[in-house]
Formats: structure tokens, C-alpha cells, sequence
């Protein structure tokens, strides 16, 4: 089973489970992946991203270190972006260009919550359908008014991109990405290990 790199935005003011749970998510079913014998070495590689490569705050109070930040930063197989305070970060051309970038070589970029403004202000929404926090439907729609704005789903998958809705969404959008790059089996085993329901993308609420 390949290795995967997975590259995680942060900024000050990022939600701390938008973070925490698709992070979590991954590393269990690494763990679920070895302990079944279908891995030699844990299939994902985390590596949190910040703008300048500086610690970040999270909007809880939670400082969290950067092991990179977006220049020299390296490719990446999957990149997540959670949302938060993430105003100062729209309004920044230089992560515009480098998710751009990022994601044409990437398998997979995700975004949980507003993160998809960052995804939408990037051009990445384009022409696909995406969601968000259902409070900030309207908002997407402005800030990707070429994309296909969902308020009735948990999650959208539209190959190489994937958003979600807030909070929790991310841990089963998460949980649908590891059934996709590794299986069913590792998938149900790692929410059963997690203590978690895994949702439907319909069941929003």
C-alpha cells in the first residue's frame, strides 16, 4: 500500500475539530490498515501548512506548530482546508496561487466548512458541485459563482475536489475518502475504532 502525503492548511482563527477530526480520521486507519496486514508502514503522512510556516492559533485558543510553510512546501497526494476565520486568508493571492498549484498535482483536495471559500476563491469550484456550513450557503455562492452550491448534502465528492459541510462533516468526509483510497473494509473498521456513526452523504442533520 503507497504512502500518501497529506498537506493540512491552517491559519489563525481555524476550527480545531475541522483540523483535529479528518487528521484523526487518517491516522486511525493507517493504524487500522497495519493492524489488518494490509500495510507495512502507516499509509499517511501528515504535514500541516501554514502561510509563513509560523505556529498558528486555532479559533479555541489551540496553538498548533506548522512544519511548512506554503512556499517550498513540497506536493502533496491529499490537502485538506478546514474553515475558521479565514477572511485574511481570502484576501491573500499568494494562497490562491499555491492551492492552485497544489491541487493540479494533487489526488484529492478537500475542504470541510468555509474552507471551500478558499477552494472557491482559488477557481477550484468552478463548473463543480460544492457545499458548506449550511449558514453559509448564500456566502459560497458568492464567492464561487461558477460553482454548483449544494445545501442539502453532507459532503460532495467530485473527484479530485471534495468539500463538506462544518464541523463534524469533515470526520465523515474523511471517512468516505479512506473508503475510496483504501477500501470499505478499512473504512467501517476505522469509525468502528473511532466509536463513530458514519453518515450518509444525504443524512446532512
Amino acid at each position: 500500500m503507497a504512502q500518501r502525503k497529506i498537506g493540512y492548511f491552517v491559519y489563525d482563527g481555524v476550527v480545531l475539530l475541522e483540523f483535529a477530526g479528518p487528521w484523526q480520521v487518517f491516522d486511525v486507519a493507517g493504524r487500522v490498515a497495519i493492524k489488518l496486514g494490509l500495510a507495512e508502514v502507516h499509509p499517511f503522512v501528515p504535514v500541516v501548512v501554514s502561510r509563513t510556516g509560523r505556529p498558528i492559533k486555532t479559533r479555541e485558543g489551540v496553538t498548533i506548530n506548522a512544519h511548512s510553510g506554503i512556499e517550498g512546501s513540497g506536493d502533496f497526494d491529499l490537502i485538506i482546508v478546514p474553515g475558521g476565520a479565514l477572511q485574511a486568508e481570502l484576501d491573500e493571492p499568494a494562497i490562491q496561487a499555491w492551492l492552485k498549484s497544489a491541487a493540479a498535482k494533487a489526488e484529492v483536495t478537500a475542504s470541510v466548512c468555509v474552507g471551500a471559500f478558499l477552494l472557491g476563491k482559488a477557481g477550484l469550484l468552478d463548473g463543480r458541485e460544492a457545499t458548506t456550513h449550511f449558514e453559509d450557503i448564500g456566502e459560497l455562492r458568492s464567492v464561487a459563482p461558477k460553482a454548483k452550491v449544494s445545501s442539502d448534502t453532507l459532503w460532495v465528492d467530485e473527484g479530485p475536489i471534495v468539500t463538506s459541510g462544518g464541523f463534524a462533516a469533515g470526520i465523515d468526509m474523511a471517512l468516505h475518502l479512506v473508503s475510496r483510497l483504501l477500501g470499505d473494509d478499512i473504512a467501517t473498521e476505522t469509525a468502528r475504532q473511532l466509536e463513530y456513526r458514519q453518515r450518509r452523504a444525504t443524512e446532512r442533520y
